[in-house]
């Protein structure tokens, strides 16, 4: 068995005679920082220290053997055991002391100029050495930034991918929870069956969509806005950064079950191309939470856009709300609730609408007293529904429409923003008079409100089915005008801006309109 200098020395402190078990030649000696050669061998001369050892052959009458510690000074913890017979040697050949690594080595050897002509060799052979290891090592080093590049590369390509794993696994655990409340009866059947249809005639588009989303440089994804578990936030950001841009805070839809932040990022990324900042809001859905949750969630989101988004190349004076289906229905909430703890005194909020320059509602519903019926009749049953917004007594509460005009905090409707109001008259999941009371009541409380509706578009058409169709959008178009009004030289690049890509064929968009659920 091959046995370390270590356990030698211990098979030397052990043994009576250690002088018998000592060899006629030199033993290479190795320790933390040295390596001492015999005379057959090369001489190397490594980077750690070496120290010097010479041995002494024992004589015909062995004397006391000795026991010699040479520490190293440079380090401490470097300590090696010699057993010497150096009796009267002593006085003849005293120790010399320990010379640091950066000094040169030599042998005793017979003459002086032989140990001058090896010490000569040593140090051109060290040289060419150096020499060689100097260009092995930028090799080396040129080897590992290319390679640690690669695995770089791999490693955000796998994390995206792992992402995207997670979101479709989200995504369809959303919506098997969606039919697990509404029930599995013949209606609900029956509609699923047509979102398959619906979901397979638009998936042209939503694979082109998706691969930006996950892919693309110019999406954020994930920014976290608060503590909660789906206090998570996308941002969507234009190609050209010169200059702060406005920002729209978007609450996606999901008929307060089935949002998620990812539902918005077909707007977010038509709007970027315009240099509109796009900041997708998730929050928690029921049962995760209740109405006054996701309303929490969404002013939180709110908050952060407003006092963060000048990190990330936003213009905090030009803050923009924007909520869609559900979505519309939250924000809203969010903005008269702010508007009301604002009129009250001592109350602490991070944020205010005086930071919000407008609030935009596409396809929403203000007024839960004249939907709790309708929802029931669509398939969202009434016990469902009163769930979600917390009992029959809170429907006053999360009404948008009823709460701004009671006579207690009425006087907050003088601190809203301008509301706009997007609705398509064939919208049967929520009818297209919840826009237009909604902007008649606001009015006739001095507020800035205008409802815009969209002749012959349904619930989605404004919102998926006409942005996947590329061209001029009507709806699209007017709120980019808004965002961009004052501004010439946006207004000026709008005017000559290339028309969007289609997503989907048009027979395949005409088919989902007909066959869509919503």
């Amino acid at each position: 068995m091959f046995r370390t200098p270590i356990s030698r020395f211990a098979t030397l402190l052990r043994n009576p005679n250690p002088h018998k078990l000592l060899p006629t030649d030199p033993i290479p000696i190795f320790t933390k920082k040295a390596r001492i050669f015999g005379p057959k061998q090369k001489l190397e001369m490594p980077s750690q220290q070496i120290l010097p050892v010479t041995y002494h052959p024992p004589s015909s009458n062995p004397a006391t053997t000795e026991k010699l510690i040479v520490k190293s000074e440079e380090d401490p913890s470097t300590r090696l055991l010699l057993y010497s017979h150096f009796e009267d040697e002593e006085k003849a050949a005293p120790l010399k002391p320990l010379l640091p690594k950066s000094a040169s080595y030599t042998f005793n050897t017979s003459t002086t100029a032989t140990a001058t002509a090896a010490a000569g060799s040593a140090n051109n052979n060290q040289k060419r050495r150096r020499r060689t290891a100097s260009d092995n090592s930028l090799y080396s080093s040129s080897s590992n930034s290319s390679s640690e590049e690669g695995a770089a590369d791999r490693h955000s390509i796998a994390g995206d991918v792992e992402h995207a794993a997670a979101e479709t696994y989200l995504i369809t655990r959303l919506s098997l929870k969606l039919l697990s409340y509404l029930g599995v009866g013949y209606r609900w059947i029956t509609r699923f069956l047509a979102l398959g249809c619906y979901s397979f005639l638009l998936m042209p588009g939503f694979i082109q969509v998706g691969y930006y989303y996950f892919f693309s440089k110019q999406v954020r994804r994930g920014i976290v806005y608060g503590d909660q578990p789906r206090n998570r936030l996308d941002l969507y950001l234009p190609k050209n950064s010169d200059g702060p841009k406005p920002v729209i805070a978007f609450v996606t839809g999901g008929a307060w079950i089935i949002g998620y932040k990812a539902w918005g990022s077909l707007l977010g990324i038509q709007l970027s191309e315009r240099d509109i900042i796009v900041a997708c809001i998730d929050y928690r859905n029921f049962p995760q939470g209740t109405i006054s949750d996701m309303v929490q969630d969404a002013s939180q989101g709110i908050s952060f856009v407003c006092n963060h988004i000048a990190e990330y190349g936003g213009d905090p004076d030009r803050v923009y709300v924007m909520g869609q289906s559900a979505g519309a229905h939250i924000g809203a909430c969010s903005i008269v609730d702010q508007a009301i703890k604002e009129l009250g005194e001592g109350e602490s909020t991070s944020w205010s609408v005086s930071q919000i320059k407008a609030y935009f509602g596409l396809s929403g519903g203000y007024n839960l007293f004249n939907l709790v019926d309708h929802f029931h009749s669509r398939g969202l049953y009434r016990s469902i529904f009163l769930g979600i917004m917390e009992g029959e007594h809170s429907l006053q509460r999360f009404s948008p429409e009823v709460m701004i005009q009671d006579p207690n905090v009425r006087s907050a409707a003088s601190l809203l923003p301008p509301i706009i109001l997007f609705h398509g008259t064939a919208d049967y999941s929520i009818p297209s008079d919840a826009s237009k009371n909604f902007a008649e009541t606001l009015r006739s409380l001095g507020v800035k409100a205008e409802s815009i509706l969209y002749e012959g578009k349904t619930h989605t058409d404004l919102f998926l089915q006409d942005p996947m169709r590329g061209g001029k959008d009507q709806m699209f178009e007017d709120l980019v005008a808004i965002i961009h009004e004052g501004d010439s030289e946006a207004l000026a690049k709008d005017a000559v801006a290339p028309p969007r890509r289609r997503l989907v064929p048009e027979f395949m968009l005409k088919l989902a309109h007909k066959v869509s659920p919503f």
